[in-house]
């Protein structure tokens, strides 16, 4: 027997490689068949070369400094999309600072599948110490809509179809899929690796409304002498902004939209009754939801904040969501394009009508909030150290003339007053904390939000807020993304005026020069402390296309305890109320 039959030659094992494959060229093969164009990651063990080739292949990746920051990246990109954002994280603790996004990402109904790595099976069900050896799956089910694990190479086409499925269809929300390190690595004949990768058919279809539940609703709004529309972020979401605006144009119903479906119709909409929410929800006889939750955001539909006799009709594709806190009259199940849709036809010219004295109690009130309003901003323009509205004026100012900009938004007070401050023309142009109100989502969704549309993005953040996700500018800047970062430097958490009941800073005192930061980085730092410094720089900055950060100076006895939340602090004996 010759050496030569022993040792295949190099032409023979070029022909063996080219017929076998392994699972990272199958994972990437599974997410291109289905269309994925961006990932959102931090590369390590076992998972650097499954990024290295995605991005060969032409999909493109985006490497962050922290898991969570990729995970809330993901979630955006699922928002603006309609289609799963994904995370790409390293197994153990990778994958747990990942988890906080999946879990978020779930809570506010955005399409997202993290793809872990993990340890082998055999050595982390024995508890053997393998490296970063934990059991993912089992941690990962209660935090999210689903969780899969893939065991071999040849269900990986599988598991990714099930996992983008599950993400988009019905209530969007967060999907994990653990690929261990050994499948990832296990090789397979290329063509049988093919035949088990597929693309999606009608990864979300439309479901219907039963006619007699429209017009149930239709006849409920039709009976009401005070009558309101109240439009949550799944309207926004849903992408079916003509129909939803042709519905409130037609039946002249005020409405209110909650902060991420702002700019469905413009907020100085004659309909509009955000300047007189309060009123609107304490007065209104027949209420519809529409992609909107009666949770805490809405005070749970509970008096004194709404009428204890309103009744309710909501539009959501959740069956369970119905009933959740108040009595649903009118449930409407379906997704809400459909269900718009649905009301437009079956409801007749003239059925729906606002009564002309409810549109002035409003009209009225609305006036009122803006006269006074209009006091608060004009004192704050010229008050000296800068205050929070002083800034965001600027900012507004700016904005009006760039309506294509997106907004990302996070902070206590940061959050408050710039949703009250800044209006919205556009849909889906207004990124904030969302449903559970958490901080750290700011880097994150700047950057899907610049990724995923090519616009340029201004992210307004409290200092605190901004701590958490901060050193993604490196990111913003290794990318090059059009990205100005605005941050309300008041040097505290809520505030920085705060007595230090020791010789160590006080609880809520930071201090911090962040136009340094980004300048660490390659990036253009400014430092404002007046409005007309931050309208000038912000006007620069955009209009240079590149990555940016103003440090806005802002008064440390400017802001209240946890913004406009306050009181769900606890009511104790002690302790700063």
């Amino acid at each position: 027997m010759t050496d030569a039959s022993i040792h295949p030659t190099e032409a023979e094992d070029a022909d063996l490689s080219a017929d076998l494959t392994d699972g990272i060229h199958v994972v990437v093969d599974a997410l291109k068949a289905n269309n994925v164009e961006n990932i959102y990651g931090v590369v390590g063990i076992p998972i650097t070369d499954l990024a290295r080739l995605a991005q060969k292949s032409g999909i493109r990746y985006i490497g962050f400094r922290h898991e969570s920051d990729a995970g809330h990246a993901a979630a955006a990109a699922g928002f603006l999309t309609q289609r799963p954002g994904i995370c790409l994280t390293v197994s153990a603790p990778g994958f747990l600072n990942g988890l906080v996004a999946l879990a978020n990402a779930t809570t506010n109904c955005f399409p997202m599948v993290q793809i872990s790595g993990s340890s082998e099976r055999h050595l982390v069900d024995l508890q053997r110490g393998d490296y970063e050896e934990m059991d993912q799956l089992a941690a990962a089910r209660q935090f999210c809509k689903a969780a899969y694990r893939v065991s071999r190479a040849e269900d990986i086409g599988r598991g990714l179809a099930r996992a983008l499925r599950t993400a988009s269809s019905g209530r969007p929300g967060g999907v994990y899929l653990d690929i261990p390190a050994q499948v990832l690595g296990e090789v397979l004949d290329t063509q049988k690796a093919a035949d088990t990768v597929w693309q999606l058919v009608d990864p979300v279809t439309r479901q219907l409304p039963e006619p007699a539940a429209v017009d149930r609703a239709i006849d409920l709004l039709a009976s009401a002498e005070r009558p309101l529309v109240v439009l949550g972020k799944g309207a926004a979401y849903a992408q079916a902004d003509e129909t939803i605006r042709d519905f409130i144009e037609t039946t002249g119903v005020p409405y209110v939209p909650m902060s991420m479906a702002k700019g469905l119709l413009p907020d100085d909409h004659p309909q509009s009754a955000a300047t007189a929410r309060s009123l609107a929800l304490k007065r209104a006889d027949v209420v519809m939801l529409v992609g909107a939750r009666l949770n805490w955001l809405l005070g749970h539909g509970e008096a004194p904040q709404w009428s204890p006799d309103a009744k309710f009709i909501q539009v959501d594709i959740e069956a369970s969501e119905m009933d959740s806190n108040q009595p649903i009259a009118a449930p409407l199940v379906g997704d809400v394009g459909s269900v718009m849709d649905a009301l437009v036809e079956r409801s007749k010219p003239g059925q729906i009508t606002v009564a002309e004295a409810w549109r002035n109690e409003l009209g009225e009130k609305s006036q009122q909030n803006v006269a006074k309003m209009a006091k608060t901003l004009e004192a704050a323009k010229t008050a000296h150290p800068m205050k929070f509205l002083g800034a965001l004026q600027s900012i507004r100012d700016v904005l009006a003339d760039n309506p294509e900009a997106y907004i990302v938004n996070e902070g206590a007070n940061a959050l408050d007053k710039a949703r009250n401050t800044i209006g919205m023309a556009v849909p889906r142009h207004r990124l904030d904390s969302g449903t559970w109100g958490v901080m750290g989502i700011g880097m994150g969704y700047a950057i899907a939000a610049a990724v995923e549309t090519g616009k340029p993005v201004i992210a307004i953040e409290g200092d605190s807020a901004f701590g958490f996700s901060g050193i993604e500018l490196e990111t913003i800047c290794r990318y090059n993304l059009p990205i100005v970062t605005v941050v309300l430097n008041n040097s505290g958490v809520y505030r920085g005026d705060d007595v230090s009941a020791s010789s160590d800073p006080a609880p809520t005192m930071l201090k911090a020069r962040h136009d340094l930061m980004i300048e660490a980085f390659g990036g253009k730092g400014y430092q404002a402390t007046t409005p007309e410094e931050v309208e000038s720089m912000l006007r620069e900055a955009l209009a240079s296309g590149k990555p940016a950060l103003i440090d806005a100076v802002i008064d440390p006895t400017d802001g209240t305890e946890s913004g406009n939340i306050a009181h769900l602090n606890p009511k104790g004996i002690s302790g700063k109320k």
